[in-house]
């Protein structure tokens, strides 16, 4: 009986390609994502400012409302009216319980109006919302030029 014997021997091999394209669109996603969260911060709303407020870590997938003076509501570029926000927050939270959302509210925006919108959120259930700040100017050390200290 003669055996054939294979004179090749293959080394195993691990396949890159597929790995390659995971980290690709896994960056991809990160960036878009970074790119968003920027944009919601840099909406033109001055907040009112607080002596303990701090710089907070970003939660993944957290709401960004902005109340702008005139009472205008927006959220990722959309122009929102508060029933179509209170439609939105309720899908959202009845999906993902816990969900934080935070209010951009500008300085001069009537309490009445600011009231209506958390009074929008407790109606949807969501009641992880925090109230954004920045913190109260102080002077550096050494310097004549205020700082700020920090915000939400």
């Amino acid at each position: 009986m003669k055996f054939v014997r294979n004179a090749q021997s293959h080394a195993p091999t691990l396949a890159l390609t597929s790995m390659l394209d995971v980290i690709f669109l896994l960056l991809c996603f990160f960036v878009t994502a970074s790119v968003f969260s920027q944009w919601e911060s840099e909406i033109s709303i001055q907040l009112p400012n607080a002596s303990t407020a701090e710089e907070p870590d970003r939660l993944p997938g957290e709401i960004i409302v902005n109340l702008a003076e005139s009472g205008l509501i927006t959220v990722n570029g959309q122009i929102l009216s508060l029933a179509d926000l209170k439609t939105r927050l309720s899908r959202i939270s009845k999906f993902y319980p816990g969900q934080p959302v935070i209010i951009r509210a500008d300085r001069s925006v009537r309490y009445d109006t600011l009231v209506g919108l958390i009074d929008a959120c407790r109606a949807a259930d969501v009641w992880n919302f925090s109230l954004a700040t920045e913190g109260e100017m102080k002077e550096p050390e050494g310097s004549g030029a205020p700082a700020p200290a920090g915000s939400r």
